[in-house]
């Protein structure tokens, strides 16, 4: 259950149980403020590169796959603000648009399929009172579910072709780990620091380009070349990220009470 770390209470999806369920809208993120980072699937990277750095995270090469860096301390979102509001006009990962539903593996022993939609209970939002049904009268899925499973669905295609991607960076020797350091205020600056971030990876650019002509043009074939230029690209945003925090810094010096 790797996939529900925004979750309190992940539950199966039950018919019975859950017939008379009703959901309201998710009115804001602050299940996402202690994330400072998330998964990524390859598809995403277009549009996330604009905003957001794209790694590879993993405690090895073997397990490393793309996220999408949210902040630079540990428990610490700095596209979240108090309110819980997603910084405007910035992408938000499908990772965190599926929450109050997740598509995990089923328990050890269930048959049928290997997946099942669970959700949180612990989700202030679900009730029997207010907001709309998930299941109509006759026990079938109603429109706002039905939407909710495909975008589910669609997400976890995505992650199994993220996976095969991530072989293929392997397979073609790709990936080097990067530690990277960001200083905080300038070098005479007593209360300057640096931040580092360790256990990444990257595309290392001089493999990629020594890879031959029928692996890259079948690369560029299937999308891949897109998706690490995309990759690329987005190490741009580390500064940026560096400066998000700078202000955040400056807002909680002003906030906090002086001596």
């Amino acid at each position: 259950m790797a996939e529900v770390i925004f979750y309190e209470r992940p539950v199966p999806l039950n018919r019975t149980e859950h017939k008379d369920l009703r959901l309201k809208p998710v009115p804001n993120m602050k299940f996402a403020l202690t994330a400072h980072s998330v998964p990524l699937t390859g598809v995403e990277f277009g549009l996330a590169a604009r905003d957001l750095p794209i790694v590879f995270a993993g405690n090895t090469l073997e397990d490393a796959g793309p996220v999408a860096l949210l902040g630079l301390r540990q428990n610490e979102n700095l596209f979240v603000d108090a309110a819980g509001q997603w910084a405007p006009n910035i992408y938000i990962p499908a990772f965190v648009r599926r929450y109050p539903f997740v598509l995990a593996e089923k328990p050890a022993g269930q048959e049928g399929d290997d997946f099942a939609v669970f959700l949180d209970e612990g989700y202030e939002g679900f009730g029997k009172t207010e907001g709309d049904r998930l299941f109509n009268e006759d026990g079938t899925d109603t429109e706002l579910l039905t939407r909710a499973v495909g975008f589910l669905g669609e997400f976890q295609q995505h992650v199994a072709r993220t996976r095969a991607f991530m072989q293929q960076l392997r397979q073609h020797n790709l990936l080097e780990p990067r530690n990277m350091s960001l200083r905080k205020g300038a070098p005479e600056d007593p209360n300057g620091h640096v931040i580092n971030l360790n256990g990444l990876f990257v595309v290392n650019e001089d493999k990629l380009r020594e890879l031959d002509e029928k692996t890259a043009k079948e690369f560029l074939h299937e999308g891949v070349l897109g998706w690490i230029y995309a990759h690329l690209m987005s190490l741009n945003n580390v500064d940026r990220l560096g400066q998000r925090l700078s202000q955040r810094e400056e807002t909680e010096t002003t906030a906090a009470p002086k001596n």
